[in-house]
């Protein structure tokens, strides 16, 4: 079994918290998480944005100049490609799908890895749990600070109201319960905190 760090209120390491090898003590995988990222990148992207071809451009079809006797190079109209201003060759259409297929099963692999790896390098740590009396942003910000968390990533078993509006506006504070856990956040926060109850829905997800 993982052992993992479990912080007190002051953030220091009180003790020990065992949690599935199959999670947290996963074999890195730099291929398979580089992929799963760069899989979530791709699938939050709108293809909403598009580019004119030639017979889209408003442009008159008028031959700009003679076809002979100029020394310039033969043109029929100036929505060309070649000429600036003119219509793209492949546009881009708003249609367009940018998403990554990533098999179930890879993707549990990954997440794994990539916990495995916080916990390796010591970035992720487990408190008992989580929780505001008010929905109040500096209640949640006094509490990160005493146990000298920032940048912090919070997984934590139940997200609350009073949790969810106090922390909506901290910057650099991202909380949210395991199923809402994204690759991306995983690897780019500096430290990741897992509640005790959440440790149990992340091995029942990812093992």
């Amino acid at each position: 079994m993982a052992q993992l760090e479990l912080l007190n209120e002051q953030g220091q390491a009180a003790s020990k918290v065992e949690a599935a090898d199959a999670v947290f003590a996963r074999d890195y995988n730099e291929s398979l998480i580089h992929q799963i990222v760069v899989a979530y990148q791709a699938n939050a992207r709108q293809g909403t944005r598009a580019q004119k071809d030639r017979e889209q451009v408003h442009h008159s079809t008028k031959k700009p100049f003679r076809q002979k006797g100029t020394g310039r190079a033969r043109a029929g109209m100036t929505s060309s490609p070649l000429w600036r201003g003119g219509g793209r060759i492949f546009p881009n259409s708003p249609d367009e799908n940018f998403s990554h297929k990533i098999n179930k099963k890879m993707y549990r692999a990954g997440m794994a890895a990539i916990f495995s790896q916080l916990a390796r390098e010591g970035r992720l740590v487990v408190i008992d749990s989580l929780s505001v009396e008010a929905p109040k942003t500096k209640l949640l910000a006094a509490k990160l600070k005493a146990m000298n968390l920032e940048h912090v990533m919070v997984i934590a078993d139940q997200v609350d109201e009073n949790l969810f509006l106090a922390a909506r506006n901290l910057a650099n504070v991202l909380v949210v319960e395991p199923r809402y856990a994204d690759p991306l956040s995983l690897v780019f926060y500096k430290k990741v905190v897992v509640t005790k109850g959440a440790i149990d829905k992340l091995q029942e997800m990812f093992a």
